[in-house]
């Protein structure tokens, strides 16, 4: 395994090909948020269509998770990422082309397709590319650059909408997805598959026999897995959500906020979640260190996030871009599930772990983001006002996640 790894030269521009392709990516995925205003207006979106259209991507997103693995594993970073880019490349000017909702939420859920292997790609070449040590620091710099994406998708996009139009800003954005895939092809190795097992007459028959579904088997019974599932789907994809979607609307919608003032506050809420991941990494060794692992954490920290929810449900049109910061820094404790899942299993296993994982956060985003518009829509078709229609949905957001972490609490110690 040593002959694969990269001189320090090639290991940078490794790391910027592939960290350019994240960037756009999480760009890509909270777009929608600066967006909603234009959008609604445009093509008369209701909260049900804006959170559909928002779920799109990470809909496409799911889809690909399973296979995911077995495809990188078979075929490499590199040829896995740059034939997805190019659907993605599609997806962004198809969307730029929509003439309606349809066209738009297909479009949508192309480019989750498109981006799904940005962030699994190059943390698969890097097991093998890079020593350890660098594989930790490559790792966090990655989720560092699509914290950056997003904070691009906030100010930069509402800067550039009366300049440009938000059509040719996708056009843009398809053009930039071309040159990341130009500048991979260029510099990313290529994939050299290891050396053939003693037993290679049949080891890849039965391989070929087991289904993918089979092959997660394991995954789906372990009973930790089990115990944080629910927390991934509602409270982690409950963050991504409200992060990549609700917080904008809320805030205009509910708080009075214009346009520009809400993407500010988005903004400043991707900066404090920036930070927040930096600090994440730089303490979590030491909390560690001290037996405070996931599980406490978790335990302890996660009630912080249920009484910033009751806040802004209280609070209503004095929740504005602080309650959200608020809620995301509080919420980030559930983010320490998906390595604790991926130390949970043997080697062997762990990748499988953290896709079936990933499958839950990203449906439980999809579900979170069209739920939310269903039930605010809902609640304006009953008579209620349309702030008091946001603060009810939130209200039945907080009890799935309160149920959420009951379940947890139960179950953990079984892990």
């Amino acid at each position: 395994m040593t002959n694969d790894l990269l001189p320090r030269r090639t290991a940078v521009w490794v790391f910027v090909a592939f960290a350019s392709a994240y960037f756009l990516s999480a760009l890509l995925r909270a777009i929608t948020a600066t967006l909603s205003p234009t959008l609604s207006a445009e093509f008369g979106l209701q909260a049900r269509d804006l959170g559909l259209l928002a779920g799109g991507y990470f809909l496409g997103f799911s889809l690909t998770q399973l296979p995911m693995g077995r495809w990188l594993d078979s075929h490499g970073p590199k040829k896995v990422v740059l034939s997805f880019l190019g659907v993605a490349v599609l997806g962004s000017l198809a969307f730029a082309w929509a003439d309606g909702f349809m066209g738009l939420l297909l479009s949508r859920v192309l480019i989750g397709v498109g981006v799904s292997a940005c962030l699994m790609a190059p943390l698969t070449g890097y097991r093998r590319w890079l020593v350890q040590d660098n594989q930790q620091r490559a790792n966090s710099w990655m989720l560092m650059t699509g914290s950056f994406g997003m904070l691009a998708s906030t100010l930069p996009v509402q800067w550039l909408l009366p300049v440009v139009g938000w059509r040719w800003i996708f056009v843009g954005l398809a053009l930039l997805v071309l040159l990341s895939m130009a500048l991979m092809a260029w510099r990313v190795p290529r994939w050299r598959l290891p050396e053939p097992a003693i037993d290679a007459s049949t080891a890849p028959a039965v391989a070929a026999k087991e289904g993918i579904l089979a092959s997660y088997a394991q995954v789906w019974r372990h009973p930790y897995f089990r115990s944080l599932t629910p927390m991934g789907f509602f409270n982690y994809g409950g963050l991504i959500a409200m992060q990549t979607l609700w917080a904008g609307p809320w805030m205009v919608k509910v708080a009075g906020y214009s346009a520009l003032e809400a993407a500010t506050g988005l903004f400043w809420i991707n900066v404090c979640m920036l930070f927040t991941f930096l600090v994440w990494g730089l303490v979590t060794p030491s909390l560690y260190a001290r037996g405070l692992n996931a599980n406490k954490l978790m335990t302890w920290g996660v009630p912080l996030n249920f009484l910033v929810q009751i806040y802004i449900v209280a609070a209503g049109v004095d929740a504005g871009a602080l309650s959200w910061a608020l809620f995301c820094i509080s919420s980030s404790f559930v983010s320490l599930a998906q390595p604790a899942v991926g130390m949970a299993f043997a080697p062997a296993v762990a990748g499988r772990a953290l896709s079936a994982y990933n499958l839950v956060l990203f449906l439980g985003v999809f579900v979170v983001q069209w739920g939310m518009g269903l039930m605010i829509d809902g609640f304006r078709d009953a008579g209620y006002a349309e702030p008091i229609a946001f603060r009810a949905a939130m209200a039945v957001f907080l009890a799935s996640c309160l149920l959420s972490y009951g379940y947890f609490l139960k179950h953990k110690l079984d892990a």
